[in-house]
């Protein structure tokens, strides 16, 4: 198979790509880069590993099972390692349940695209969760963010765009999941008359609220990471902090800034960084007025 077959494959089935690392015994981010396209010629052994763990029923049927293991239990993924100011609380008190005799796993995009206009959620892994309407200072912080994002893709002419939420993002390429990133960063070509994103944004950026602190800070954190998201940031207004995890380095451990702190973009390879302080000093006017 190509390597676009492989991922028709992949989504064909369902399948994550911790499920297929793990039955084709590779190591995640190998899998992780291929799938995204960061790894433009993989060896002629791995492409092999992989179809043949798509082409098997026996493989799918024993991947499948152990990751059904690893996402019960209310999303709390014990087998992660510690992360630096991890909550560990389940994120399953801000679940939604549409009215529709389905059950937590079980709802898909069809079911995601049926909730009226007004009701905004995420779809994560068959399980629906609520966003409530963000708080002003959020809206604030994504704002200056946003500007300050465009400034650097601007100043470099580069290939990549800025996105703000609310947009679509089917993360996994599957029927089970739909996100919205508060912040979005995507290299490289797309449809720009699409009604949603169509895989891992290279770049994913979240605001914490305490809506979402356990979300954004667990669950979307895996989810992230093993759909091959490149970086990661999480932004706390609460505590005036940056977590950046930078997962090209399959990496669980963030780099932790303050709000004063000059922040550099890993996927830019060194040409752009987010003075974090033109953030706080926007917040500091807005509260000192």
């Amino acid at each position: 198979m190509t390597i676009e077959e492989l991922k028709n494959r992949k989504t064909a089935l369902g399948l994550t790509n911790e499920m297929i690392a793990k039955a084709a015994d590779l190591p995640l981010s190998t899998v992780q880069k291929i799938m995204s396209g960061a790894t433009k010629a993989p060896r002629k052994a791995t492409l092999v590993a992989i179809e043949k763990v798509l082409s098997s029923e026996e493989h799918l049927r024993s991947s499948a099972a152990d990751h059904t293991q690893v996402t019960r239990n209310n999303y709390t993924y014990e087998n992660l390692p510690e992360a630096r100011g991890m909550v560990r609380k389940s994120a399953a008190e801000y679940k939604y349940e549409p009215v529709t005799g389905k059950k937590d796993g079980e709802y898909t995009l069809d079911d995601y695209y049926a909730l009226p206009d007004e009701r905004r959620v995420e779809l994560i892994d068959g399980v629906f969760y609520d966003m409530s309407a963000p708080a002003v200072i959020h809206q604030k912080i994504l704002g200056e963010l946003f500007i300050l994002f465009r400034e650097c893709s601007d100043a470099h002419e580069g290939e990549c765009e800025v996105y703000l939420s609310p947009c679509d993002v089917r993360l996994d390429r599957d029927n089970k999941t739909m996100v919205q990133p508060d912040l979005l960063v995507i290299c490289g070509p797309y449809d720009l008359g699409a009604k949603r994103f169509e895989g891992a944004p290279d770049l994913a950026l979240e605001i914490l609220s305490p809506s979402t602190r356990s979300k954004d800070m667990l669950l979307k954190l895996y989810k992230y990471q093993n759909a091959g998201v490149k970086e990661y940031w999480i932004v706390d207004p609460d505590h005036e902090t940056v977590m950046v995890y930078d997962f090209r380095d399959d990496n669980f451990y963030p780099e932790i800034y303050d709000f004063d702190a000059v922040i550099p973009i890993h996927i830019s390879s060194g040409q752009c960084s987010i003075d974090f302080s033109r953030v706080n000093r926007a917040l500091k006017k807005v509260r000192s007025s």
